[in-house]
């Protein structure tokens, strides 16, 4: 994350009437007059705007593209037909310019500036660049300055410290705006209120003047490159983030805010040591985001939260100890939503009293030393839509319990010593979306009422004991996007509907011990395995295949509703894993025809015939086929597969030539252990591809050197049997014979 410097430029303009120009004193007079005759001015709908401020607004828009057409209506003298447009009704002076949100895009002509009597100027979501006026300075009586989300670059002007009635600044979200934060920016305003900074590029220590700026509630500086240790403010805060930078030091205690702080946000920074309880005493906290530091040792257990919290995420530190029986006070009425104690050192047991917070939805325990079994009454939390307990040391059951736990949308718990079957009951769970149990030791087969998860989108059984054959109960779920059941138990034949989930990206069936032919058909239902989006250099992202599982990326966010809204995020390959089964037969041709398709894997079966053209697998960049009994040429067309990056063909029954140009040297090892496969070599000759070519490179040294030791004698004696029985495999009587004993 580098730290880039943006320089400032200053543009003059001169005066086109200078015989016309007033001090600044005098030129703010009528305003003066017209404030204290109306001291809240008068609205009306029928106002004619002032000419000076038509001339102003027309120029302004002069320097602006508005592709939607949304300044359309500044069009003659009626105040209420334009835009975004509020005038004072008896003097027709421009009070309110709102903008926001209408896809404006270039600089912001100096013209503006001669609005003096603007008091809300609000210019955010849009496309504005440059940097910002500093003429806006000149606009004495701003109240609210919104300038968010564009595209404004340079440093924070000078002229802001004149701006002494602001109640509001918002400059977030402009990523090439920066600099130091100016030492005045906490007590230019008396009356400053709001100030939000976030997402930009400022840098240095946070200035003194914000940590006593009495007037301040809301201060969110996240996202920037901010310095040096978080201090004590010493004003009562009512919203404080301070996130995403490179603070350091330890936690204060925010004693001035006891009563007003609502919402703490300093995640994601250097901050030591350990949580003081004086946090806990923050009554009006409802969010506290301290993940993703350097937080060490125990939770206290004097530290409890009062009912008011709603968040607390202390993920991604160095917590340790066990969990806490009690973290926060509970109510039937409110209390924790989302609870995320994710990767730390704890250990112990789940403490039974989590079950107590009825108000929970989202529990994050993942990535820690937890042992013990899931607590019994976990089906307590009937609100709960999201748990996981992944990557831990947990044993026992899932827990029958658990489908009292009927909202839930996702239940995550890999990785740790899990057994027994999945309970027929699990049915209840008709809205969860993820499944994921891989890496336990559950065994038994698929219940058929599994069919009842209709809502299931990814589902990862891999690596445990499964067993039996697949049943019908996988075609409800219509909305699959991922199927792992790697590595387990699984026999029998694979069914006709394989290829017959829309929504499907992945599928990993390799390492088990189904038989019989792939299916042949329905190729063209899946989006995803027919998509074929790449053009000339097209980018392509890093591959994930399905045998390294998917990464889920899940998002859990709290409304000020307190409800929890749940998303994720789903990386994984576009591909296919059928390897290390008793499959033969024929690969159907419309496997090969799968233009989405970008890796595929049969490796280590029994599968014989010919490899059909692959010109439409623009995608495909990994070819793994080793380990079987193809036989026929090479098709030359693989070599045109420009994002192809691993391509194995070894110990097949390959034939013919391989010509140089074919540009296969990419690949090396990869025709390795097919006797009668000739590849063509720099110098024109014909290189067998004898298996394997390094014992016999080393037997022929032992030759040079001196005799023959019995260690060379038995790797030729092993590489001649291999060699042999290679062989055998490519014939077909002798294949199909060992396919029905192996059957």
């Amino acid at each position: 994350m580098g730290i880039q410097g943006f320089g400032s430029s200053l543009k003059l303009y001169k005066n086109p009437k200078p015989h016309l120009s007033l001090p600044l004193s005098l030129s703010l007079l009528p305003l003066v007059l017209i404030l204290l005759i109306y001291p809240n001015p008068p609205l009306s709908a029928a106002v004619e705007l002032n000419p000076d401020h038509q001339t102003s607004l027309l120029l302004f828009k002069s320097w602006l593209q508005d592709p939607s057409q949304a300044l359309s209506t500044w069009v003659g003298v009626n105040c209420s037909s334009w835009a975004g447009l509020t005038c004072h009704n008896q003097t027709g002076w421009l009070i309110s310019l709102n903008l926001t949100a209408i896809n404006l895009s270039g600089p912001i002509h100096p013209a503006l500036c001669k609005i003096t009597t603007l008091e809300t100027l609000v210019l955010s979501h849009s496309n504005f660049n440059g940097t910002i006026p500093r003429c806006f300075g000149n606009i004495r009586g701003l109240r609210t300055l919104h300038l968010g989300f564009n595209k404004f670059s340079g440093d924070m002007p000078g002229t802001f410290v004149k701006l002494k009635h602001l109640r509001e600044l918002l400059l977030n979200d402009n990523q090439g705006f920066g600099g130091f934060l100016p030492s005045w920016i906490g007590n230019f305003s008396k009356k400053l209120e709001k100030l939000d900074l976030s997402s930009n590029m400022f840098t240095g220590k946070i200035p003194k003047s914000l940590f006593y700026s009495e007037s301040l509630e809301y201060l969110d500086l996240g996202n920037n490159y901010l310095l040096g240790n978080i201090g004590e403010f010493h004003q009562p805060l009512v919203y404080l983030h301070l996130g995403s930078n490179q603070l350091s030091g330890t936690l204060p205690c925010f004693s001035a805010s006891v009563e007003s702080l609502s919402v703490l946000n300093l995640a994601n920074n250097s901050i030591v040591g350990g949580i003081p309880t004086c946090i806990a005493s923050l009554r009006a906290l409802s969010r506290l985001n301290l993940s993703s530091n350097g937080l060490k040792y125990e939770i206290s257990p004097r530290l409890v939260f009062s009912e008011k919290l709603l968040v607390l995420d202390l993920s991604f530190n160095d917590l340790s100890g066990p969990l806490s029986s009690k973290i926060a006070e509970t109510t039937d009425k409110s209390g924790l939503v989302l609870l995320d104690l994710s990767h730390n050192q704890f250990s112990g047991e789940i403490p039974s009293r989590i079950t107590e917070l009825k108000s929970l939805q989202a529990l994050f325990l993942s990535h820690n030393l937890l042992i013990g079994e899931i607590p019994a009454r976990i089906g307590n939390l009937t609100y709960l839509q999201v748990i996981d307990l992944s990557h831990n040391l947990l044993s026992g059951s899932i827990p029958l319990n658990i489908v009292g736990c009927f909202q839930l949308l996702a239940l995550i718990l890999n990785d740790n010593n899990l057994y027994g079957e999945i309970q027929q009951e699990l049915d209840a769970l008709d809205s969860l979306k993820i499944l994921d149990i891989s890496n336990n030791k559950i065994s038994g087969e698929i219940p058929l009422t599994l069919a009842g998860c209709k809502s299931l989108e990814v589902v990862d059984f891999s690596s445990n004991n499964f067993s039996g054959a697949l049943n019908d109960a996988i075609t409800k779920w219509s909305n699959l996007r991922f199927l792992s059941l790697a590595r387990n138990k699984f026999s029998g034949a694979l069914p006709n509907w394989l290829f017959t989930f829309q929504k499907l990206q992945a599928m990993d069936l390799s390492g088990n011990r189904f038989s019989g032919f792939i299916p042949d058909g329905n190729f063209n239902i899946s989006l995803n395995f027919n998509h074929n989006d790449i053009g000339p250099g097209t980018p392509m992202e890093p591959l994930l295949t399905a045998s390294q599982g998917p990464k889920i990326k899940a998002f859990a966010t709290v409304a000020g509703s307190n409800e929890l809204s749940f998303n994720y995020d789903l990386f994984s390959a576009v591909g296919i894993d059928f390897s290390g089964n008793l499959l033969h037969g024929e690969i159907p041709a419309g496997l090969f025809g799968l233009q989405g398709l970008e890796y595929l894997n049969l490796s280590y079966n029994f599968l014989d015939g010919q490899i059909p053209g692959l010109e439409k697998m623009q995608r495909l960049r990994v070819l793994d086929l080793s380990h079987n009994s193809l036989s026929g040429r090479i098709p030359e067309n693989i070599s045109s597969l420009q994002n192809l990056t691993l391509l194995n063909l070894s110990y097949n029954c390959f034939s013919g030539v391989v010509p140089k140009e074919q540009g296969y040297w990419r690949f090396p090892g990869a025709f390795a252990g097919n006797p009668k496969l000739c590849i063509e070599s720099s110098g024109g000759k014909c290189q067998m591809e004898s298996i394997p070519t390094q014992p016999a490179k080393a037997f022929k040294e032992e030759m040079e050197d001196g005799p023959i030791s019995v260690w060379v004698f038995g790797v030729s004696a092993i590489v001649s049997f291999y060699s042999g029985v290679v062989s055998m495999f490519c014939s077909a009587r002798v294949r199909n014979y060992i396919m029905q004993t192996k059957v």
